[in-house]
């Protein structure tokens, strides 16, 4: 397994329109988000790259959105996504549409999510499935200079793992889009094969346990013991 972290410099699209058939995988990846934005709620939602601020959140309860990128007219702030200037636990949610292929560092910018994200705070994670026709392509020599099959794909299981460390709850994931050359995707391979859809989405809160306990309710958790009482009495 290649390590996550990589000195080479990667070149994020700046739109979805950048990638071949990127309107189509825009518009799936917001149907599958369309019901968790109904359920998310609180005062700012954080875009981090130019693929997430393009996404349509109108249907989140989050009115406050902020994207997040180096470069491209879709940002609003102009910052390091592996440096995010925000203060910590600052964030109700967190989107990263098609972040990670395109980091070179995912774990830093995972750490980084976590940081500013609220208690029980979202975080919604998408990419491609290296498990899928568009994996496949990576061993064809001409297929790899397309931007869609040149970016770094990684697996449900290695990025479970990573949200695992950082104490995040998955609630929802799932693969879709088998064909990604049409523009339906494939609706029946993906309803009966969706493990090889080439898109994948990930669906996660952060969980918080303190480290510490509580005293006032450690001391009202024991029992409380009486005081022994002799079994003879002097007179």
């Amino acid at each position: 397994m290649k390590p996550a972290r990589t000195p080479r410099t990667l070149l994020a699209p700046a739109s979805w329109s950048d990638l071949p058939k990127g309107i189509y995988h825009r518009e799936a990846l917001e149907g599958e988000l369309k019901p968790w934005f109904a359920k998310m709620y609180g005062f700012h939602l954080l875009k981090i790259g130019n693929l997430s601020a393009e996404i349509n959140a109108e249907s989140c309860a989050i009115s406050h959105q902020v994207n997040v990128s180096l470069s491209g007219e879709p940002a609003q702030v102009r910052a390091d996504p592996l440096h995010l200037p925000f203060a910590e636990k600052s964030v109700d949610a967190c989107l990263l549409a098609h972040t990670l292929p395109w980091c070179t560092d995912p774990h830093r910018l995972l750490q980084e999510v976590d940081r500013v994200l609220i208690d029980d705070g979202w975080l919604v994670m998408s990419g491609f499935n290296p498990i899928s026709l568009l994996g496949l392509c990576k061993a064809v020599p001409f297929a790899r200079r397309s931007p869609a099959v040149k970016n770094r794909m990684f697996t449900l299981m290695r990025q479970f793992d990573w949200l695992a460390l950082l104490n995040f709850e998955v609630l929802h994931y799932s693969r879709f889009r088998v064909l990604p050359w049409t523009k339906q995707g494939g609706r029946l391979l993906s309803t009966h094969l969706p493990a090889l859809g080439c898109m994948q989405l990930i669906v996660a809160r952060k969980r918080t346990v303190p480290l510490t306990l509580n005293p006032m309710k450690q001391s009202r958790s024991k029992a409380h013991v009486r005081q022994p009482v002799g079994a003879t009495r002097q007179s």
